[in-house]
């Protein structure tokens, strides 16, 4: 006899299931059904289908009352999560650099827009093996628009590097800020200096100090989370055996782009030298403008513009830098940066609705911290040296790529650059400011092909793209703007004769990136600090 088949031993049991159900209903009345359930609210999705993102925009779960402190009113709509979700999708597919690469998930299925968005970008890489899009992140609006407006944080004014991975640490102080709580000199000397190195904090060790609460501890004293809170340091400064103990009260703090200057006297003439960490706030038009006409007032000969630490902002304050280095000859009717967006574009711009003008040398101010229309003063330099570490980013390599697009030779003196020649165009929606690659940026010449970083021609660097300069090991051991220090001394070396300090290659030297990914997970700045690597295309209305 012939077994029955599975499929037809499971017919057979709902079959007799379904008349013993129908037997046990009281008669010729069945029993009533279920009522179906309720059609989905809100939008649905199809594959390959995306409407327009204008209309799910500011359709917000929790909606904003009032206006965000550059006094534009909330836009906010009564929406939903799901909403916000399919404004995320379809934005990305109108102005996303890799759209087509983007695999389409129904934004149903995340319950978190955080998440939906992290999921929402390529997962090509670079011929080194990189993350094609490394760059890919939100941040709260509120946080956004205070470092954009230069708003105080609590803190010291000191920026840390953690140079080692895991415990024990070596955790050492980057650069303090001017007139901060961590360069105020106590009894002579000075709470921090560049290399300090960190070894408790309130009583815990953070060399090896491993538990949660212990982090706590940590990461409370090192970065305080509100003004006037005191807090205790166990320090041993660069070249010293000794500790010594440091009591510093938390302050509000405004980060200055332009960090320090210097006029530096030379056989040959002067250099001006200028540590600039960020074209982030609104507040860099000014302090950058400021420093070169201090330059130009000196009669400098050269200049080297110290970048190590600048991971961009805004690129309009990056065109500005680049007239003011290079002079109106040079750079009057050439391009500063070309952009260009995905495939689907055609030759106009997806995300502002208009043509794709090219971002000139500005030769004014521009309205952000100095007078729209304000002449900027300029160098008129053949050359320029450009000091650099992997936190060399963005806008800073805009720096570079559109100096090199003019023939203005830029000599590189330090390690290899991040390598992002992307921006985007930063997107509020719902009290979360998006940055999604939205275009890649060329120079006069066409050229916006280093997504694997500039470098100096003897760093080793295969992928790299190589200018004239000198690998140098960034130097924890002496302060920035002094001569001493190696990458500004090998930039006066080479400004001199030509010549590298030996040995050459860096490829092994830690790693200089200062922004939280380069640290420790659960120690480490707030994550707020990512907002230095961008080009940001603000320009003022």
């Amino acid at each position: 006899m012939t077994k029955p088949s599975r499929s037809v031993v499971a017919l057979s049991i709902i079959f007799l299931s379904s008349i013993f159900l129908t037997a046990c209903g009281g008669g010729d009345s069945p029993s009533p059904s279920a009522p179906p359930p309720p059609p989905p609210t809100g939008p649905t999705w199809t594959s390959g289908v995306f409407e327009p993102a204008s209309q799910f925009k500011d359709r917000c779960e929790t909606v904003r009352i009032g206006a965000d402190i550059e006094g534009n009113p909330f836009p906010d709509r009564s929406g939903s999560t799901l909403e916000e979700n399919f404004w995320l999708r379809s934005w990305t597919n109108e102005t996303y650099l890799w759209n087509r690469e983007v695999t389409d998930r129904n934004p149903a299925g995340f319950s978190n827009r955080l998440d939906y968005f992290a999921v929402l970008r390529t997962t090509a890489t670079t011929p080194s093996g990189r993350d094609k899009d490394e760059f890919h992140f939100s941040q709260p609006t509120d946080e956004y628009l205070a470092l954009r407006n230069a708003a105080p944080l609590a803190g010291y004014g000191a920026a840390y590097i953690q140079l080692t991975e895991g415990v024990p640490r070596d955790f050492r102080v980057l650069y303090t800020e001017p007139g901060s709580p961590a360069a105020e000199e106590v009894a002579g000397q000075p709470n921090f200096v560049r290399g300090t190195r960190i070894l408790e904090v309130n009583g815990v060790d953070l060399v090896n100090a491993n538990s949660d609460a212990e982090i706590d501890i940590l990461n409370d004293g090192l970065f305080p989370p509100a003004p006037n809170q005191q807090n205790t340091f166990v320090v041993q400064d660069p070249g010293s055996s000794l500790q010594r103990t440091v009591i510093m009260t938390s302050a509000d703090i405004v980060s200055s782009a332009v960090n320090r200057t210097r006029i530096i006297d030379t056989p040959t003439g002067k250099v001006g030298y200028a540590l600039i960490n960020s074209f982030s706030s609104f507040a860099s038009e000014k302090e950058v403008a400021d420093a070169f006409a201090s330059f130009n007032a000196e009669g400098v000969a050269d200049v080297v513009v110290d970048l190590r630490y600048n991971g961009g902002g805004l690129l309009a304050v990056a065109a500005q830098l680049g007239y003011m280095t290079a002079g109106s000859a040079r750079t009057s009717g050439r391009v500063f940066e070309g952009l260009r967006f995905n495939a689907d574009a055609g030759g106009g711009d997806p995300v502002n609705g208009g043509p794709n003008n090219p971002l000139p040398f500005f030769s004014t101010g521009l309205g952000f911290s100095l007078d729209d229309g304000t002449p900027l003063q300029t160098l008129d330099l053949p050359r320029v040296f450009i000091l650099t570490t992997d936190a060399t980013c963005s806008a800073s390599e805009s720096v570079i790529n559109s100096l090199r697009g003019i023939d203005v030779e830029v000599i590189l003196i330090g390690g290899l650059t991040c390598g992002k020649p992307f921006g985007f165009f930063p997107q509020d929606n719902c009290g979360e400011t998006y940055f999604t690659i939205q275009f890649q940026g060329f120079n006069d010449k066409g050229f916006g092909d280093y997504a694997e970083g500039f470098a100096p021609a003897n760093a080793g660097q295969p992928f790299a793209i190589t200018t004239p300069g000198c690998a140098v090991a960034d130097d924890f051991d002496n302060e920035l703007g002094e001569e001493s220090e190696a990458l500004l001394a090998a930039a006066l070396q080479y400004r001199e004769n030509g010549t590298c300090p030996t040995p050459p290659p860096i490829s092994q030297a830690p790693s200089a990136r200062i922004s939280a990914a380069s640290l420790e997970k659960r120690l480490g700045a707030p994550a707020g600090d990512v907002f230095k690597t961008n080009r940001d295309m603000t320009i003022p209305n």
